[in-house]
């Protein structure tokens, strides 16, 4: 649609500069007027200002100022008409592309709420989207969105309005990560964040030591410190660099595959009698390794035993190759 708003638009053009044009060379040649007194001669017909003649008309030129007038008042009336049908249908097309996300925005539940698309952001929501979970974006910078908004869904505004945070839905988010660059600008969408939902678990991020008891003190559930993560991981690669290598094998798989999955042990109750690990046998059954168990008071066991018995509200941790955790998902029927 805009782009045949735009070739109207360059036909009114082409037909407006035609039209001029076509004047300078009637009065040039009809009564001999000089090229600057036809251009204005041309230019108050076309505009119809109604100012006098540079000289007294020829019945020839006067018959050719009639035509140029009425074609031109067509030819002008036409342009403006396409400028504005251009204008108000590309407002028309933000609208109903607002519209849209606004739906899609309102039928989330327990969604992931990110405020800021920098570097951090960017990558939360690359893994978010491997794990597809659905999230939206709290961005205030145009350019961002307008690059991104074809993949991800976007509200436009300051993350510490409460309004913007209301018109992500924060009232049935399930988790928020706070990835601005600025610490304070953190720590205002924590605080205004934990008013509106006091379920919400809350991820922020912090460049400081010191504003990580802060952040937490405002309700933060966790404080992540990216330049503290980035040195810990350099040294450990000078150390053990193999296994770190591994490490970010299993974590960065790929964009849109993951090879570890975390499942609550009430997926399983409902397909199969499930009172120990090894009645899961999830191994023969998909191919992946349970390494983790989670019980309910969050406390995590490392590479459990195959007869440890199961609790509700447990969770386990689940490794494998991507296929392997697809399967699992599949035969299981997990909700992602």
């Amino acid at each position: 649609m805009i782009k045949l708003f735009r070739s109207k638009i360059y036909i009114a053009l082409t037909l407006m500069v035609l039209v001029l044009f076509l004047g300078v060379l009637g009065y040039r040649f009809l009564s001999d007027f000089s090229w600057l007194d036809a251009f204005y001669m041309t230019v108050i017909t076309v505009t119809t200002v109604g100012f006098s003649e540079v000289k007294p008309l020829s019945i020839e030129a006067k018959i050719f100022t009639v035509f140029l007038i009425i074609s031109s008042v067509f030819i002008f009336a036409f342009a403006i008409s396409v400028i504005t049908e251009y204008i108000l249908g590309r407002n028309s097309l933000q609208l109903l592309k607002k519209k849209k996300v606004k739906n899609k925005i309102n039928s989330l539940v327990n969604h992931v709420i990110v405020c800021g698309y920098g570097r951090n952001g960017a990558q939360a929501g690359e893994r978010l989207n491997a794990y597809k979970r659905p999230f939206v974006v709290i961005e205030r910078n145009k350019e961002v969105i307008e690059k991104h908004e074809a993949d991800i869904l976007f509200v436009e505004g300051d993350a510490n309005d409460d309004e913007v945070l209301k018109e992500a839905g924060i009232e049935r988010a399930q988790y928020l990560i706070a990835a601005m660059p600025d610490d304070a600008a953190n720590l205002f969408v924590v605080l205004s964040a934990r008013q509106l939902n006091k379920n919400l678990f809350i991820i922020s991020r912090a460049s400081l030591i010191t504003s990580q008891k802060k952040l937490e003190l405002a309700g933060a559930n966790k404080v992540i410190m990216p330049d503290k993560i980035g040195g810990d991981h350099m040294a450990s690669l000078v150390v053990m660099p193999d296994l770190i290598t591994f490490m970010d094998k299993l974590s960065v798989e790929g964009v849109h595959t993951t090879n570890l999955e975390e499942v609550a042990i009430e997926d399983f109750a409902d397909q199969v009698e499930c009172n120990s690990l090894r009645d899961l046998n999830l191994r023969q059954k998909t191919g992946c390794t349970i390494i983790g168990y989670i019980e309910p008071n969050g406390n995590y066991i490392i590479n459990p035993e195959a007869d440890l018995q199961l609790q509700p509200k447990s969770k386990v941790i689940v490794l494998g190759r991507p296929e392997q955790i697809e399967k699992l998902n599949e035969v299981f029927h997990i909700r992602q």
